[in-house]
């Protein structure tokens, strides 16, 4: 009795082309491989994206401590 014989799955599949009809299901399948396909689109691009990015600049701290100090012009005591 747990489980589906085959009468109920045929009623079941009868039900859903009745429901959504046979264009709309294939229309369904079309876009979810369309979907499929963007995502391994982006995947793919985003990998090459990682492989040609530059590498990071760093900043040399020496030469950022030899720099002269900066003072602040818009403050003046009255």
């Amino acid at each position: 009795m747990g489980s589906l014989s085959i009468w109920h799955w045929i009623v079941v599949i009868a039900v859903v082309l009745l429901l959504f009809g046979r264009g709309k299901i294939s229309d369904l399948m079309g876009d979810v491989a369309q979907g499929i396909k963007a995502f391994k689109k982006g995947m793919k691009d985003d990998e090459t994206a990682e492989k040609a990015a530059e590498p990071v600049k760093s900043i040399d701290h020496n030469s950022a401590a030899s720099a002269p100090a900066r003072t602040d012009v818009g403050s003046k005591a009255v």
